[in-house]
């Protein structure tokens, strides 16, 4: 099933900002987290990945371009096999089908610098594979229905399923420490005007090129901070420190 990124489905907006909600109330008690960072650097259509454990891959991935000329990356967890879409952080981060923190590119209206205005970017992933094999098919069975804004009781179950495996997921945040870009002659959107202004104060570099409306992400440098379930058996070289859960 194809990503959606020009249109915004209301109803997949109103439902899974309730997923949020209900999975923030569900971790209000703190605990304590293995706290991980990673830095890494993109360029246009390139990737990026690193092994986190437990079976998982932490991934940047190229916003494919097509016709409407997006730029920028989605960050993903997978498996290690690289189950495909959906993965790991989008059933664990709402709303689906719409704008999200997860996706930092020239998608619904944003031009190139409004995504890098947008700083830092908080997600969530799921980290138990049963539970990400659950939800996935959830996700893939209902998600059609929840595009064209239906309402079956089915579908209301499944999405209150996908809230309940939320509660559990782990949290991360992406902070963009440098970018390049071409800057998009378009005016904002009126959701993107404070990350149009945020953004003259992140450390960029604009560069020319062929002037479009949403400009062009040409390259980043980022820093990766995990919340990882307390126990969690990290790969070599990485380092991690107890820390409060973050959500």
């Amino acid at each position: 099933m194809k990503k959606q990124r020009g249109t915004n489905c209301f109803f997949c907006v109103v439902l899974l900002w309730g997923l949020l909600s209900a999975a923030a109330e569900g971790q209000g008690g703190g605990g304590q987290c293995l706290r991980v960072e990673l830095d890494g650097a993109v360029t246009a259509g390139s990737a990026w990945s690193a092994a986190i454990g437990g079976g998982w891959t932490l991934r940047l991935v190229p916003i494919a371009p097509g016709k409407q000329g997006y730029t920028g990356w989605d960050v993903a967890v997978e498996r290690a096999s690289a189950a495909g879409y959906p993965d790991a952080v989008l059933l664990a981060t709402a709303p689906y089908l719409s704008m999200n923190e997860r996706e930092i590119g020239t998608t619904y209206g944003l031009r190139a610098q409004d995504a890098i205005g947008w700083n830092p970017r908080s997600f969530r992933f799921l980290t138990d594979p049963r539970d990400f094999a659950e939800a996935r098919g959830l996700f893939l069975r209902h998600s059609p229905e929840w595009g064209a804004g239906r309402r079956s009781a089915e579908g209301e179950r499944a999405a209150a399923r996908l809230m309940e495996l939320s509660r559990g997921a782990a949290g991360g945040q992406l902070e963009i420490v440098d970018a390049r870009l071409v800057e998009g002659t378009g005016d904002a959107v009126s959701y993107a005007r404070n990350w149009a202004l945020q953004a003259a104060r992140r450390p960029h570099t604009s560069e020319k090129g062929e002037p479009t409306p949403q400009g062009a992400l040409r390259s980043m440098r980022f820093r990766v901070r995990l919340w990882l379930p307390e126990g969690w058996s990290l790969p070599s070289p990485l380092a991690g420190r107890r820390d409060n859960c973050q959500r």
